[in-house]
């Protein structure tokens, strides 16, 4: 089984790192929220609620 790559408000972040906001089929949205989190920190709210988390590229 593979490893979640889009996380919803209050999971738990898998690993260290930048988790950026895309929409709901994966496609990038103008001004998402960046937030840093450590491993088991909890995903804050979205600013739409059609908003997933996924963790920035290029980390």
């Amino acid at each position: 089984m593979g490893e979640m790559r889009q996380f919803r408000p209050g999971y738990k972040a898998p690993n260290d790192g930048i988790y950026i906001e895309v929409g709901e089929q994966g496609d990038s949205v103008m001004n998402p929220k960046q937030v840093r989190l450590a491993k088991g920190d909890p995903f804050p709210e979205t600013s739409n609620h059609n908003r997933k988390w996924v963790k920035k590229s290029g980390q």
